[in-house]
């Protein structure tokens, strides 16, 4: 497992680098996986295809009822047509990430 959680605490909120499986059998948080750059990110498996948007809704649906954020807190900011993915989440840096960090005790990857 990565030495660091994929969070940046950034001014208005949280930034998570996200490594999405789509098409999967059941939407699901996993856990934290390195990829090839070595960097941690989390994965996260959405039953929605790559197709015109609805795999990266499909995600930002997963993550909000994850998080307990609402969905417009969450916007993609870099990957929308890739697997990997960074996320930002708007609001407290602090609660959020306390918020994220705990999620990451309830998943298996």
């Amino acid at each position: 497992m990565p030495a660091s959680p994929p969070f940046t605490a950034v001014k208005d909120g949280v930034r998570v680098v996200l490594r999405v499986a789509p098409g999967a059998a059941r939407n699901r948080m996993g856990g934290l996986v390195r990829g090839a750059d070595g960097r941690a990110a989390l994965k996260v498996s959405v039953t929605a295809a790559p197709d015109r948007g609805q795999g990266n809704a499909a995600l930002i649906k997963l993550l909000s009822r994850a998080w307990r954020v609402p969905k417009g807190a969450i916007t993609i900011a870099a990957g929308a047509a890739t697997r990997r993915k960074v996320v930002h989440v708007a609001g407290d840096p602090r609660e959020l990430l306390g918020r994220l960090r705990q999620s990451l005790d309830g998943t298996h990857g």
